[in-house]
C-alpha cells in the first residue's frame, strides 16, 4: 500500500509538474516574455475651448477659430511656445471634432460657420484618410512592461495614428489594422482652412504659417496600438504548444508604407516569442532621425513549436511573396533574436547537399516518400543564401544549441509541443534513410523547435562547420547577465560558447540575461551597426 500511495504521489506530481511547465519554460527561456503593451483611450484636456455643451458642428467650428487664433500668433512670433502649444492642442481636438461632425473634406469642401475646410491631397498611393480612423496620439496613454520611454518629437502639428483596416491579404499587414503614424497641419488663407497629414517617418520640418519648422511626431503611439493588437501572450506559449493551429501566423509583415529608396530592417524572434518583443529596439530607432530616414522595418512572425530549419523555409517564401509586391533595392538587414538568430543565419547559408548527406544514406531523389514531404525536407535542409541580405545581427543566439533543450526541462518541453500531422508523418517516412554519424539526439519522430536547438541534434551538429555567405558581415551581440566572465558566461539560457561566432565583424558582450535585444546597451550597438550602412567609411 505504502508504494502504491508513493506511485500515487510520483504521477500526481509528475503531472503537476507538466501542468507548470510552460510557465517554467518561459520563466527560463525568455525572461520577460508576459511583457506586454497597454493603450487607453483619454479625455484630452480642452485648454482654450468652452467647456458647455454644445453641437458636434460647433464644436469644429469652436476648434478651428482657436486653431486660426494661434496661427496668427505664430505668424508674428514662431519662437512663441505657448502659441505653439495651443496651435498644436487646436488642431488635435480639430480632428477629434471633424470625426463627430462627420466632417470629411477629403470627399468634398466643407462649411464650417464662415469658414471653409478642404484637405490637401497626399501623393502617396495608399493614402486617403477615408480608409482610416484618424486617432489624437494625445488620447492615448501608453503603459505596460515593455515600454521605458515614449518617443516624442517637439514640433509642430499634432501628432496622429492613423488606423486601417487591412482589407487586402497581399498587403503585408501585422495585424488585421495597419498602425501608422501621421501628423496633422492646419494652414489657413483668408477664410478657407486646408487640413493636411504629413509623414513623420518622411519629413523632419513643415512649412506654415509663413516659417519652418520642425515636424512634431509620436513614435511610440502607432507601434504601441501594433503591439496591443499583436495579442503577444497569445503567440508566445499557444504558438509553441500547438504550432499548427496557428500557422495562418507564419508572415512577413511591414509596419509602415513600402519605400523603395529605404533600407529593409527584418526583425526575427525567437522560442515562445512574438514580434512584441522587438517593441522597446523599434520605438528608439525610429527616434533616430537618420535611421527613419534611411530604414523601414518589417517581421517574420512564426509559432515557434516547428523546428528552426522548416520555419526558415516558410521565411524564404514569405520573402519571395513579399519581394514580389515590394522590391528589394537596397541590400537589407535582418535582425534575429535567440532561434530567430539561428532562423536569420540559415538566410545566408548555401548548404548545398552538406546537410542531407550528413543526414541522411540516401540522396532526396531516392527517397520513396509523398512528393510534398520530401519537399519539405529538402527545403529544411538543402538551401541557398538570400542575395537580398547585406548584413546580420545576431542577439542571444544559441549557434551551437543551448543545453536547456536537452536536461529534463527541454525534454519534457518537446513532450508538449504537438506538431502537425504531416509533419509527424515525415518523421516515420525518413527513419528508414537516416544516418547519425555525429550527434546522439535520435528521435523516432520529426524533431520539434526544442529538438533542434539541442547541441546534439544532427542538424544542429551538421550545419556546424558549413560556412556563412562571404561579403555578408555580420555580428553578435550577447548577454552575461552583468557578471563580466566571458568567455565562461551565459545569458542564462545560452551560453557564451554557443553564441560566440568567429567570423562576425564585431562582437558586443551586454550585462543582460537572454532578453538582450530589449537592453540600452543592445539598442546603442545596433544603431552603430546600421550607421556602417549609411556609412561604409567611418
Amino acid at each position: 500500500m505504502a508504494r502504491i500511495g508513493l506511485n500515487l504521489r510520483l504521477v500526481r506530481d509528475r503531472l503537476e509538474m507538466m501542468k507548470f511547465t510552460p510557465v517554467l519554460l518561459t520563466a527560463l527561456l525568455l525572461p520577460g516574455c508576459a511583457t506586454k503593451v497597454k493603450v487607453t483611450r483619454i479625455e484630452p484636456s480642452r485648454e482654450g475651448l468652452h467647456s458647455e455643451s454644445i453641437s458636434p458642428e460647433g464644436r469644429l467650428e469652436q476648434c478651428l477659430a482657436a486653431a486660426h487664433h494661434a496661427w496668427s500668433r505664430l505668424e508674428k512670433s514662431p519662437s512663441d511656445t505657448e502659441a505653439l502649444r495651443d496651435y498644436n492642442s487646436a488642431i488635435a481636438r480639430t480632428v477629434g471634432a471633424m470625426s463627430k461632425a462627420g466632417a470629411e473634406p477629403w470627399k468634398a469642401p466643407v462649411r464650417i460657420g464662415d469658414r471653409t475646410l478642404t484637405w490637401k491631397p497626399d501623393p502617396r498611393p495608399d493614402w486617403n484618410p477615408a480608409r482610416y480612423e484618424i486617432i489624437p496620439a494625445d488620447s492615448l496613454e501608453i503603459s505596460g512592461k515593455l515600454v521605458d520611454e515614449r518617443e516624442i518629437k517637439p514640433g509642430l502639428g499634432a501628432p496622429l495614428v492613423a488606423r486601417r483596416l487591412a482589407d487586402q491579404v497581399h498587403e503585408f499587414a501585422p495585424t488585421p489594422h495597419f498602425y501608422y503614424a501621421a501628423t496633422a497641419v492646419l494652414r489657413f488663407e483668408g477664410k478657407r482652412c486646408e487640413i493636411a497629414f504629413e509623414d513623420p517617418l518622411n519629413s523632419e520640418s513643415v512649412n506654415a504659417a509663413g516659417h519652418r519648422f520642425p515636424l512634431a511626431a509620436d513614435y511610440s503611439a502607432p507601434l504601441a496600438m501594433m503591439t496591443e493588437e499583436l495579442h503577444p501572450r497569445q503567440l508566445g506559449i499557444p504558438r509553441l504548444l500547438r504550432p499548427e493551429r496557428y500557422a495562418s501566423t507564419a508572415r512577413i509583415a511591414r509596419l509602415e508604407s513600402y519605400d523603395p529608396n529605404k533600407r529593409v530592417i527584418l526583425f526575427v524572434h525567437g522560442l515562445i516569442d512574438s514580434p512584441a518583443t522587438w517593441f522597446p529596439l523599434m520605438n528608439h530607432l525610429r527616434a533616430d532621425p537618420e535611421i527613419r530616414r534611411n530604414y523601414q522595418f518589417w517581421f517574420f512572425s512564426y509559432p515557434s513549436g516547428y523546428p528552426y530549419p522548416y520555419s526558415a523555409s516558410i521565411l524564404r517564401h514569405e520573402l519571395d511573396q513579399a519581394e514580389h509586391l515590394y522590391p528589394i533595392r537596397k541590400k537589407m538587414t535582418v535582425i534575429g533574436h535567440s532561434m530567430g538568430g539561428c532562423i536569420s543565419r540559415l538566410m545566408i547559408t548555401d548548404s548545398k547537399r552538406l546537410i542531407w548527406d550528413s543526414m541522411f544514406e540516401v540522396p532526396p531523389e531516392k527517397m520513396p516518400i509523398p512528393p510534398g514531404h520530401l519537399h519539405v525536407l529538402q527545403n529544411s535542409t538543402i538551401f541557398q543564401p538570400r542575395p537580398e541580405i547585406g548584413r546580420v545581427i545576431f542577439i542571444s543566439t544559441p549557434h551551437q544549441g543551448s543545453n536547456l533543450a536537452v536536461n529534463w526541462i527541454g525534454r519534457l518541453a518537446t513532450r508538449l509541443v504537438k506538431l502537425p500531422e504531416d509533419l509527424l508523418a515525415i518523421g516515420v517516412e525518413e527513419s528508414g534513410y537516416e544516418r547519425h554519424p555525429k550527434g546522439d539526439l535520435h528521435l523516432r519522430r520529426f524533431p520539434d523547435s526544442v529538438d533542434t536547438l539541442a547541441p546534439n541534434n544532427d542538424f544542429v551538429l551538421a550545419l556546424k562547420p558549413i560556412p556563412v555567405r562571404s561579403g555578408v558581415p555580420c555580428h553578435s551581440i550577447i548577454g552575461d547577465r552583468g557578471k563580466g566572465d566571458s568567455p565562461d558566461s551565459s545569458d542564462g539560457v545560452v551560453p557564451y560558447w554557443s553564441s560566440h561566432r568567429r567570423d562576425v565583424v564585431s562582437e558586443k558582450i551586454v550585462p543582460s540575461n537572454h532578453g538582450a535585444q530589449r537592453h540600452p546597451e543592445t539598442i546603442r550597438e545596433v544603431r552603430r551597426i546600421l550607421a556602417l550602412d549609411l556609412h561604409p567609411s567611418s
